[in-house]
């Protein structure tokens, strides 16, 4: 019974990992009634926050998206391509060659297919779902937003090849950030101690900043259009997490 409790408390908390600050912000109620565990849908205020946040993210994607069309930008992100290559190394380079793969298709597509796999064999099958929206999802809406923006790519350094695609906004900042949280969430337990969360949180965190400056390391991406891909993705997951929990009751 107790394990049964247990599994049911992880499949029906909803999953904190979407929306950038949705791992304190959703109010869970369990009422545990002759063995029974109800879990009673997030407050209206945490749902106004989800929404909050979605609406800033859009804004401050719109704002980048307006620097970027209109070459207000060019200045801050020629500053910050030539602060980072100032920094470069053989080491470096290699480093951030390692690191770039963990946000590419290549990796993320088998590696997610196994994640939803072993979800759907554990009887997670809300999760998997949530999981394979929230990832495909973001990978849908990145190629739609590039084709709209239609962004030439920079030159790229160290020889390192360049991709075919346009360049805004970053497609390895907004699915490594609806991957890696995602990842996160289902990797953690309602029983772990805190310190284990936030281990987890901010290894997924550091690995997602760490993708994206590789991009910019690699010179195959602008700064805005890294950072850009990162308020996108706020936006998309904050959003899905929204109509996720749906109106309050």
């Amino acid at each position: 019974m107790l394990l049964a409790q247990r599994d049911t408390t992880r499949r029906e908390a909803g999953l904190s990992w979407i929306g950038f600050l949705a791992p304190w912000d959703t109010v869970v109620s369990h009422q545990f009634s002759g063995g029974t565990l109800e879990c009673v849908s997030q407050s209206r205020s945490a749902l106004r926050v989800d929404l909050g946040i979605a609406i800033a993210a859009i804004l401050a994607f719109a704002w980048i998206a307006y620097g970027v069309t209109h070459g207000s930008s060019h200045s801050f992100d020629t500053a910050v391509r030539d602060a980072v290559h100032a920094r470069a190394s053989s080491y470096l380079t290699d480093v951030m060659i390692f690191i770039t793969n963990f946000g590419g298709g290549r990796f993320l597509w088998p590696f997610g297919a196994v994640i939803a796999l072993v979800l759907l064999r554990q009887g997670r099958r809300r999760e998997a779902a949530l999981f394979a929206i929230a990832v495909v999802g973001s990978e849908a809406l990145n190629e739609t937003l590039k084709m709209l923006f239609h962004r030439a790519r920079p030159e790229a350094y160290f020889g390192y090849p360049l991709p075919s695609t346009y360049s805004f906004p970053s497609g390895h900042s907004f699915v490594s950030y609806s991957f890696y949280l995602a990842l996160a969430e289902i990797l953690t337990s309602p029983e772990w101690p805190t310190a284990h969360k936030v281990a987890v949180w901010t290894a997924a965190g550091l690995l997602i900043g760490s993708i994206g400056l590789s991009r910019i390391y690699l010179g195959v991406h602008y700064p805005t259009d890294v950072i850009g891909g990162y308020t996108a993705a706020v936006a998309w997951t904050a959003l899905l997490r929204a109509v996720h929990q749906g109106p309050p009751r």
